[in-house]
């Protein structure tokens, strides 16, 4: 028998994205602990307050409705957008009526390509790259793309149970009546699976490996059987699952590579040219700015090519010219990082300076960046603002704001 979808809708608790687990607790006799209840409503986000960082569906919403008016091609079943239109959505271009729609991902277009076809077809989808490629966000922005809702999120962790991939129990409900529809906790996966709709996993390589085989009779039998109830959920055409991970946690919790042959892997470069990678860095912190109140990033796009050509040299063990020869500190030193690092010095700039980003705004940040190992990395580092920084034209400012923060 299969279980219906009105079968694994929410119980009147929410569970959490991360742990099918209840939300609240109640009482031996089955009746909710008011002090919980009450404690849950104040956590609500007060009326009028805008999220911090909204999800992409919501933050992009105008876009999403712009291309859904204009888009005439063939959909999947279930999907918002054909996926022509979801490529342009990531890729950005300009649509008939003038609407231009922002790039979310600045690389080639072969890889959105490939991975829009991947979630068409009966394959799940791997973004596989090192920390920093924007694996997360491009993940966020396909399920948006696809079904409208980039929220069905599993959370990978070495604490990440089966229940979180599979299903859990209000306890309350299962003491008080035993196993039933009404006290099974739908994870996101089964939420997924029963409406047609894009999961996602996050960071699967640093879910424990037992936890990670739970996929297989999902991806392959696109079954979730619940033997409690002698009953399965079966997957909804127009489901399917993108999963994360990082190609430098290989080791800690490998792939079997019968869940492996389940994904079609798309591996997410870092950028190719130092100009790419300036331009990812102004557009990420130019939308976290916004939100932030924080000053314009064109005032500050010579101090950001500076924070970028420092950590691709120091990534690529060689200066831009070629010229010199470097050591390479144990960090990633990421586009992701780089955005964090002149967010970080933004927020400074507009708090404790005037306004315009400056070196001294982000000699801290890439300080922080850059020194992991407290041992080496400092050599490295010392070594690179000596060798390099120094003799080179233009950069004394910087050169002199690194060495008082190094001191």
């Amino acid at each position: 028998m299969s279980v219906s979808v009105e079968s694994v809708e929410p119980t009147p608790v929410e569970p959490s994205r991360n742990h099918p687990a209840p939300a609240h607790t109640s009482h031996p006799g089955g009746t909710e602990d008011p002090e919980r209840t009450e404690s849950a409503e104040r956590v609500e986000r007060p009326p009028g307050a805008e999220a911090l960082r909204p999800h992409a569906e919501t933050a992009f919403a105008a876009e999403l409705a712009a291309l859904a008016a204009q888009d005439d091609r063939p959909r999947p079943a279930r999907w918002k957008l054909s996926p022509w239109a979801v490529a342009t959505y990531l890729l950005g271009g300009t649509l008939p009526d003038g609407t231009v729609i922002t790039p979310k991902y600045i690389g080639p277009r072969r890889i959105v390509e490939v991975a829009v076809t991947t979630l068409a077809t009966d394959r799940a989808l791997l973004l596989l790259g090192v920390p920093g490629t924007a694996k997360t966000w491009v993940s966020e922005h396909l399920a948006a793309a696809v079904s409208g809702d980039s929220t069905l999120l599993v959370q990978g962790t070495a604490g990440t149970p089966e229940e979180a991939i599979r299903y859990g129990w209000n306890y309350a409900r299962l003491l008080a009546h035993g196993p039933s529809r009404d006290a099974l906790v739908p994870s996101p996966v089964m939420r997924a699976m029963a409406q047609g709709m894009t999961a996602r996993v996050e960071e699967l390589t640093r879910v424990p490996a037992d936890v990670q085989d739970t996929l297989i009779t999902i991806l392959s039998e696109k079954t979730l059987p619940i033997p409690e109830l002698g009953q399965e959920v079966q997957a909804v055409r127009g489901f399917n699952l993108i999963a994360t991970a990082n190609d430098r946690d290989r080791g800690v919790n490998d792939l079997s590579s019968a869940l492996r042959r389940r994904f079609n892997t798309v591996v997410l470069p870092l950028p190719e040219t130092a100009e790419a990678e300036v331009d990812i860095v102004s557009r990420r912190v130019g939308q976290i700015g916004r939100s932030l109140d924080l000053p314009a990033v064109p005032d500050g796009i010579d101090e950001i090519r500076r924070v970028v050509t420092v950590f691709r040299e120091l990534r690529d063990g060689v200066t831009a010219d070629g010229r010199t020869k470097l050591k390479s500190p144990s960090g990633t030193l990421s586009t992701a990082e780089a955005i964090s690092v002149v967010t970080g010095g933004l927020a400074l700039a507009a708090h404790f300076g005037d306004g315009v980003l400056r070196a001294g705004d982000v000699a801290a940040g890439i300080l922080g960046a850059v020194v992991r190992d407290p041992a080496a990395d400092r050599v490295v580092w010392q070594e690179y603002l000596e060798t390099v920084v120094r003799e080179r034209d233009g950069w004394k400012d910087f050169y002199r704001a690194c060495r008082e923060v190094s001191a």
